[in-house]
């Protein structure tokens, strides 16, 4: 397959490389590459989708999704195929067949991190993998899948990929066995491209259908603009690396053009406090509100994340072009178009 990311010459061609590609330029012909995406009606999955379509508009897109976390206003305007299933139990075979993907996103998951049961946190997001892999690996399908910061559990200083993983809840665990399944396939088998990209605190559009799970950003900046003071944990001095979803999408878009499988750290590269990320979304939404300090009920809880990109730059050139002021202003203005004060009148 062609390089995705090798001629700079078309960089700022289109509103699209501009927002998602602002470093790199796309050489995409108007072929009939054909991506799969499961957990495609998600959060990050429908940003995934909605680039790609833009950029390769004559591409086949096949989106895969249960639905229990995503939702189908996610995908308004999409003009690929879309599969009802859930992962666990789908027979690969029978679904496809000889079908050739190009290239495999995977980012269905069980996102609530909230959910204890460790036996459904590790089934659903473990041995959904495990199946896509196993239908992935007799063509050496490229996959790029999701994994997490929280893999690397209570950190105080900034987590490198070298760093050992550390899990505190059955979510993070669970993504853990999912790089070891992975590093053990990219230790045996070399000429099949794994990419694991570990997520950390994301934000931005197509999140509200997710409800408590969705991402502080989000539910800090509905409590301001109904005139509430924004509920942060005492004394907001935890920091936490924001990262908005067109750089998480960038990051994922640029990883089809690695050569070489690895897993890597996407997040913004910064760690911003709690207390910093109020006194942004007062500037954003125009509002002068003091935080309102809270106990934290979570026994299990990052107080500090922060990506170290060093490797990921060094692969697939990724360097994140939202700063947390650029990025929830970017935001803000696509949740509240017309800057209106009551949020009830603005579903999303």
């Amino acid at each position: 397959m062609p390089g995705y990311f090798r001629d700079r010459a078309l960089a700022a061609c289109t509103p699209l490389l501009k927002t998602y590609l602002s470093t790199a330029a796309v050489r995409l012909p108007n072929s009939s590459f054909s991506f799969l995406i499961t957990g495609g009606a998600g959060f990050i999955g429908s940003n995934l989708v909605m680039a790609l379509q833009d950029l390769l508009p004559e591409g086949r897109l096949t989106v895969i999704d249960d639905f229990r976390s995503g939702d189908f206003k996610n995908l308004a305007g999409f003009r690929g195929d879309v599969v009802a299933a859930n992962l666990v139990d789908l027979d690969w075979r029978h679904q496809f067949g000889d079908e050739h993907f190009d290239a495999i996103f995977h980012l269905a998951s069980i996102t609530d991190t909230t959910i204890h049961d460790q036996f459904v946190q590790v089934r659903d997001n473990v041995e959904s993998f495990r199946r896509l892999l196993e239908f992935a690996r007799p063509s050496h399908t490229k996959v790029i899948y999701a994994s997490s910061g929280s893999v690397y559990g209570a950190a105080t200083e900034r987590s490198s990929e070298t760093d050992g993983m550390a899990p505190a809840n059955a979510y993070a665990f669970s993504k853990a066995i999912m790089d070891n399944i992975a590093l053990r396939l990219i230790h045996d088998v070399h000429e099949w491209i794994i990419i694991g990209l570990r997520f950390f605190n994301v934000y931005g559009p197509r999140e509200a259908h997710k409800g408590m799970p969705a991402s502080m950003v989000y539910h800090l900046s509905r409590q301001m603009m109904a005139g509430n003071r924004p509920r942060i944990f005492k004394h907001g001095e935890q920091k936490r690396d924001f990262v908005y979803v067109k750089d998480v999408v960038e990051g994922m878009i640029r990883a089809l053009d690695a050569f070489q499988s690895g897993i890597y750290n996407l997040g913004s590269g910064e760690a911003h406090s709690f207390n910093e990320l109020v006194a942004v979304l007062n500037k954003s939404l125009g509002t002068n509100l003091e935080p309102e300090y809270i106990d934290n009920p979570h026994v299990h809880y990052q107080n500090f994340t922060e990506a170290d990109l060093n490797k990921v730059r060094g692969a697939i050139g990724y360097k994140p072009q939202f700063t947390l002021e650029t990025g929830v202003k970017d935001y803000m203005q696509w949740l509240y178009p017309d800057g209106a004060k009551n949020v009830k009148a603005l579903p999303r």
